[in-house]
């Protein structure tokens, strides 16, 4: 969507590796306006800065800073600024494997959501999404998301209400314990145990008081730690136990042990 005014435009895209994500865009506009338009996805939008009003199906809408703004596929709107700044904004588009044309009809009624805790969730997404290795995490919060919208637009087909399961649990853990490296994407783990994604991770967190992706974070950095002292390079180390690259592991690695795996190592050969 390129503009003709002569205001700032800053932009990025890109399509992570996540089931049901078609695109992540953010982008920052001080006074371009969008014309009427369509897309063939879902629209999660959050503004960050600034503030954009619409029109969808002939009716005027906004985006305060506390909304999620859901805007449905094959249904006109437009966007311009509603503050001097323009605005900062981040949307993820969704195709109908994550939400189904029935909703369609309740989302144009109440597009814009305000619900603190599905904002925050939403900015939780786009930061596992902004750096590659974390599809596990990106998975189980678009799934969570998901679920929140459906009880939102009022629909019965997102997951069950949340129920102690720790069979449920204790499976998927076994499945996590023998795919520490490889890994394993969220609907693949559902379909294995089975059960629904949403209900899966809720059984596991409320059983275990971690979420998957940390759980298989977890495990992945303590064989990295072994690694480590024993000699390996962050770099070896991160190949061998199932991180994207070097700099995925020193995420995790200091975020859980306090350090980065090389101040780690050295600590190590001192004695």
């Amino acid at each position: 969507m390129g503009g003709r005014s002569k205001d700032q435009q800053n932009v990025s895209a890109w399509r992570p590796r996540v089931p049901g994500v078609v695109e992540v865009f953010h982008a920052h506009y001080t006074e371009y306006a969008y014309p009427m338009h369509v897309h063939d996805a879902w629209t999660l939008l959050i503004v960050d800065d600034g503030a954009v009003r619409y029109d969808l199906d002939r009716h005027e809408h906004g985006t305060p800073h506390d909304t999620v703004s859901l805007l449905p596929p094959h249904v006109p709107h437009n966007g311009s600024p509603a503050t001097p700044d323009g605005f900062r904004k981040r949307v993820l588009y969704l195709d109908a494997s994550r939400l189904g044309d029935e909703l369609i009809g309740p989302a144009v009624d109440a597009p814009d959501l305000r619900d603190p805790v599905l904002r925050r969730r939403v900015g939780q997404l786009h930061a596992a999404l902004a750096l590659p290795g974390d599809e596990l995490e990106a998975e189980s919060r678009l799934t969570l998301i998901g679920d929140r919208l459906h009880a939102h637009l009022g629909s019965g087909a997102g997951a069950p209400g949340a129920r102690r399961d720790p069979v449920l649990a204790r499976r998927l853990r076994e499945l996590l314990d023998e795919r520490v490296v490889p890994g394993i994407g969220l609907e693949e783990a559902a379909a294995l145990v089975p059960a629904h994604p949403a209900h899966l991770v809720r059984a596991f967190s409320g059983a275990y008081g971690i979420a998957p992706h940390q759980y298989l974070m977890s495990r992945r950095v303590d064989r990295a730690r072994r690694l480590l002292l024993a000699g390996g390079s962050p770099a070896e180390v991160a190949g061998a136990t199932g991180f994207y690259d070097q700099a995925h592991l020193t995420r995790h690695f200091k975020r859980l042990v306090g350090v980065t795996p090389g101040r780690y190592r050295a600590s190590g050969a001192r004695t």
